[in-house]
């Protein structure tokens, strides 16, 4: 499929301070690169501080990066003017993590919907409450609630109210970061629900971050798993989260919920993972792999075909069949 967005060896490092004196810096996003077919749902999947985030932020131009570049069907936004550069933003939307902060309290929701329409002038004055209403009506709330304050919401009630502000200028890709980590588990199903209609109705190209593997296998088409900035495996969502072929992939599937009718080979990780201010030489999953050979220290391991669309960043074959014994 042809790229709608394509990202080309981003990397981002961060200043890190101290109380009295500037830090080493921090490598958030080291080298990655990724693709986005219109309509296409992708995840984005590892442990906190992986650079999920930094990378939804890099591909929306609200980071610039260090290295590599942003294209939106083949054109690089770092190239754009600034009046291009806002066309292209109405595009381009983001979901917040959070619907308690990301709303402000000070103002009726539907200004906030329609402050979207406005910037873009998308609709004239007179129109904009009908806009409102009908945005309100795709994600399942009633036009009154536009006269409504965020604290009169639930927090289920907010992320939708977010997902129709983020979906006010009409785009055609959206970044939703961990969109439903702060609700309760009763709320997050109907929130995926919404997601994936409204992915499939208005064909939305989808990068789906998150921490939680169930939710991207039935999300997802594809996964993308990093660690400390870097890709470890990439493809096909049913064919990495059936048959992973990273160490670190096959421990983060162990530490997920398990699935009843496919018991999995527990795999304990060695410690912290190490500061991304002084990564470990070569691959940089080695400190923590059970399966480290000396050769892991001397080169960074360049992602490699694991089958159709399939890849993954590992010098080793054998990973999967060296596992012990699943256990129930």
């Amino acid at each position: 499929m042809t790229a709608l967005l394509a990202a080309e060896d981003l990397s981002r490092r961060f200043a890190a301070r101290g109380l009295f004196r500037r830090g080493r810096p921090v490598q958030a996003v080291a080298g990655v690169s990724l693709a986005i077919a219109r309509g296409e749902a992708v995840g984005l999947v590892g442990e906190s501080g992986s650079g999920k985030s930094t990378i939804g932020r890099l591909v929306l131009g609200l980071l610039a990066p260090d290295a590599g570049r942003v294209l939106l069907e083949g054109t690089d936004l770092a190239s754009l003017r600034e009046a291009a550069r806002r066309r292209v933003r109405r595009r381009l939307q983001l979901v917040f993590q959070d619907p308690y902060s990301s709303l402000d309290p000070r103002r009726r929701v539907g200004r906030q919907i329609a402050d979207g329409l406005a910037i873009h002038r998308l609709a004239p004055p007179a129109q904009r409450r009908e806009r409102v209403a009908a945005l309100l009506a795709q994600v399942g709330l009633a036009p009154e609630h536009a006269e409504r304050f965020p604290h009169q919401f639930s927090g289920g009630q907010r992320q939708r109210i977010g997902i129709a502000r983020a979906l006010a200028t009409g785009p055609e890709f959206l970044v939703a970061d961990e969109p439903v980590s702060a609700l309760d588990v009763s709320v997050q199903a109907q929130v995926l629900a919404l997601l994936a209609d409204l992915r499939t109705r208005l064909g939305l190209a989808l990068l789906f971050i998150s921490h939680d593997l169930p939710v991207v296998r039935s999300l997802c088409d594809r996964v993308v798993v990093l660690y400390l900035g870097r890709i470890m495996e990439e493809g096909p969502a049913s064919e990495v989260l059936r048959h992973p072929r990273h160490p670190y992939t096959r421990a983060l599937l162990a530490a997920a919920p398990g699935d009843p009718l496919r018991p999995r080979a527990r795999i304990l990780l060695r410690g912290d993972p190490p500061s991304p201010a002084d990564p470990p030489s070569g691959c940089v999953f080695r400190t923590r792999c059970p399966y480290v050979l000396a050769e892991c220290a001397q080169v960074v391991p360049a992602l490699r075909s694991g089958g159709p669309g399939h890849r993954f960043a590992c010098i080793r074959d054998d990973v999967e069949t060296t596992l012990p014994a699943p256990t129930a």
